[in-house]
């Protein structure tokens, strides 16, 4: 189900795994100007399900740079790893309904499939009919058919997958019971009334199954937009894993500036050095999302810190 016409709500909801760098400011920004432009709230989530992927004292961090930024979020920020009832009640009315299965399936095992188009193995349903390994511990899946699902993103245009095909059957809940994101994010989403996702690219992949989700729970499927990834010079996300450096939290207005042109939003060239709340204004007056580039994955050069951006 489509989302209705009501107050718009956007939100920020980055995983603690390392400090905010300017990867990450892009979703931050346009996901925060993309709300308010149209007088809506914007809320802030901390995706702290994968606990063992969590850093110490990351979601602080997060925090205190977006306030230093000005991105200020209304309402109480939002914990995944406080909400673990929620998504058990999720993935008990899905059980009730026939729609998940144990599987016992290792990674390991599952090496050798071929692969989605987000890199994940396409699981061939070993464990539909029942676990291959009883006893082993086991990953809960969720059932998929291969009927054809179809969203407009508000950036990248009409986007379609055949979950049965492209996907398989997804874990829901790990062998170590940890639940994931997929489900996770639906359920805060629906519980938040989130009416605007709007966030990176990497993400397009992954929203057929969060559609799919809404659909089985008797949710609203909110509105989408997928923004461009900021990539480094070999192609990779700058993440904390391809070392992509912290924003600078005494200096902020730079980075907000470049992201502003990564964004296609053209931003005057004075505007580079001018006060954080200027820059802003300008920012909240002029947002157009249309004027996002539809390419998923852009390059940015750094030089003394930022230089200009280069599409790839």
């Amino acid at each position: 189900m489509l989302a209705e016409p009501g107050p718009v709500c956007g939100r920020f909801a980055p995983s603690p795994t390392g400090p905010l760098h300017f990867g990450s400011l892009v979703a931050a920004l346009g996901s925060f100007l993309e709300a308010r432009a149209q007088g809506g709230q914007w809320l802030v989530r901390i995706e702290d399900v994968d606990a063992p992927r969590t850093a110490p004292g990351a979601a602080e961090a997060i925090l205190r740079t977006l306030e230093s930024c000005g991105l200020f979020w209304d309402g109480a920020v939002w914990y995944q790893s406080q909400r673990t009832e929620r998504y058990q009640a999720a993935l008990e009315a899905l059980s009730h309904a026939g729609q998940v299965y144990p599987c016992t399936c290792t990674r390991r095992e599952l090496a050798g499939c071929p692969r989605g188009r987000d890199g994940s193995s396409l699981y061939p349903g070993h464990c539909r009919t029942g676990p291959r390994r009883p006893g082993r511990p086991h990953a809960v899946r969720l059932r998929v058919t291969n009927t054809r699902l179809t969203f407009h993103d508000a950036v990248q245009g009409e986007y379609h997958q055949y979950l049965e095909s492209e996907v398989g059957d997804f874990v829901i809940r790990r062998a170590d019971r940890l639940f994931t994101y997929q489900l996770a994010v639906v359920v805060d989403d629906a519980d938040q009334g989130v009416t605007e996702v709007i966030r990176g690219s990497d993400l397009l992949d992954s929203t057929p199954r969060q559609v799919y989700l809404q659909g089985l729970l008797g949710l609203l499927t909110p509105r989408y937009g997928h923004l461009p990834v900021a990539v480094d010079e070999r192609g990779d996300k700058l993440s904390k894993q391809t070392h992509a450096p912290p924003l600078d939290e005494r200096n902020p207005g730079p980075a907000l500036w470049y992201a502003l042109r990564f964004l296609g939003q053209q931003p005057p060239a004075e505007l580079l050095n001018a006060p954080l709340a200027e820059l802003l204004n300008w920012a909240r007056a002029h947002w157009r999302l249309e004027r996002a580039p539809s390419v998923r994955a852009q390059l940015e050069r750094q030089s003394a810190g930022f230089s200009p951006i280069h599409r790839r």
